[in-house]
């Protein structure tokens, strides 16, 4: 009898104590892979090391678009994770979802948070703040595009290594030097439709859209058909010909073809640090984009990529309050320059950038600082970002054009005409779609 109360105590001590445990789980579904999907399972660990309360859970649910077109769904199905990574891209998209996401400022507010959007870079903030001044989503995986090229390739094509083309020209007199040395590929370009165009228009302070580039309103119409856009495209078109530029496929696809050495040069995300500094057998730099000279006011500065976090709608307030503890603990500026130090994103903080600058980090690593210092100009109503609807399909739609460029079967007025003509399609349907 004695034995069967001890057991029973015993039992009923174990099961208080497993709910005494208990903690809120956070799911959060996102779309990191090789080096930054380590990353962001590294800051859900951390957190969930840092408390007891609450338990970060991270999913990878596929590339960008496909990771949104999962949680709508799952939202409609009444299974949405609590946070999800959205690309800029979707952001104009997630806007108009009213009711399926909450503001993170609400999230915080309701939180007892403090939350002040004054604390991020300007321009990251701005790109994630509604009309109203209300911060919609939560800055997270910032980027801006980049140069990187091969030191080791230059030295051997009888280059400076360490002095980047900082113009087109120079970098087309360097790929002529790079293939004349046996370099099969002098030139790549990952994100083609944001690198060579989008970013290209802010760069060079001319406009992508109207409308400040859709920021100002879902009237917005492309503009990319511009004599500026129609000449960069030709010259990469030229280069294509002569076998200087190399093109190696959308999205982040032509990254692998730099770090195994294959391209010598290439423009993409500044949040492909990481894979370079952990996986490149070869000394590198980072640089600014090039730009052409004879265009007034180029270089103005670049635009934000990358993506954040959007907090979807019906949770328990338990669950919101875990959400902005999660939120607080990635906003320290000791995380958030671990995070930039570690992977070439943005520290989202002014904070956070002073600490790095303080460590001496961007001294030790020459150019990890490009991507802050080109985000951080002065901006102007043409480069302050591009938030347009059916962005998706609108860079699905700059991706099969501007193949047609470099695949010879169209010129690039053709090419770009058929952009704006079949992009504007599409921001009208978003328009009609979102009336009201």
């Amino acid at each position: 009898m004695r034995f069967k109360t001890l057991a029973l105590a015993s039992a009923l001590a174990a099961t208080l104590s497993t709910s005494a445990l208990a903690q809120t789980e956070i799911q959060w579904w996102h779309s990191m892979t090789a080096v930054n999907n380590e990353w962001v399972n590294d800051l859900a660990r951390q957190f969930n090391e840092s408390q007891k309360e609450y338990k970060v859970v991270p999913v990878f649910k596929g590339q960008y678009d496909e990771s949104m077109t999962a949680a709508i769904a799952a939202f409609r199905a009444g299974n949405a994770p609590h946070i999800l990574q959205v690309f800029e891209v979707g952001t104009a998209t997630m806007m108009a979802s009213k009711g399926a996401i909450v503001p993170v400022a609400k999230v915080m507010q309701d939180a007892g948070q403090k939350f002040d959007p004054s604390a991020y870079i300007p321009a990251v903030a701005a790109y994630y703040t509604a009309p109203n001044g209300q911060m919609l989503s939560f800055p997270f995986n910032s980027s801006t595009t980049v140069f990187y090229y091969n030191k080791d390739a230059f030295k051997a094509a009888g280059l400076d290594p360490n002095k980047a083309p900082a113009t087109w020209p120079e970098v087309v007199a360097a790929a002529a030097k790079l293939k004349a040395s046996g370099h099969k590929c002098p030139f790549t370009t990952a994100w083609q439709n944001w690198t060579q165009v989008e970013s290209f228009s802010a760069w060079h302070n001319v406009e992508f859209a109207s409308k400040m580039n859709g920021l100002a309103g879902m009237d917005a119409r492309l503009k990319a058909n511009s004599p500026l856009h129609v000449r960069h495209i030709e010259n990469l078109a030229n280069m294509a010909k002569q076998g200087l530029f190399v093109y190696k496929g959308r999205s982040n696809i032509p990254e692998a073809s730099f770090v195994s050495g294959e391209c010598a040069m290439i423009n993409t995300s500044s949040g492909f640090y990481g894979n370079v500094a952990k996986n490149a057998k070869f000394a590198y730099a980072v640089a600014p984009l090039p730009y052409y000279p004879d265009v007034p006011g180029a270089p103005q500065n670049t635009v934000i990529g990358g993506a954040s976090l959007w907090v979807m709608a019906g949770k328990k307030p338990e669950e919101y309050k875990g959400v902005a503890e999660f939120f607080k603990f990635i906003s320290t500026p000791e995380v958030q320059s671990a995070s930039h130090k570690r992977t070439g994103y943005l520290p989202i903080t002014t904070a956070a950038y002073q600490l790095t600058d303080q460590s001496g980090f961007y001294k030790q690593n020459p150019g990890t600082d490009v991507a802050v210092t080109q985000m951080i100009r002065k901006v102007t109503d043409k480069s302050r970002g591009v938030r347009l609807g059916n962005y998706v399909q609108i860079r699905t739609i700059e991706d099969e054009e501007l193949e047609q460029v470099w695949n010879g079967k169209k010129t690039a007025k053709e090419a770009l005409d058929a952009i704006v003509q079949r992009g504007n399609e599409q921001l009208e349907r978003f328009q009609k779609a979102n009336k009201g």
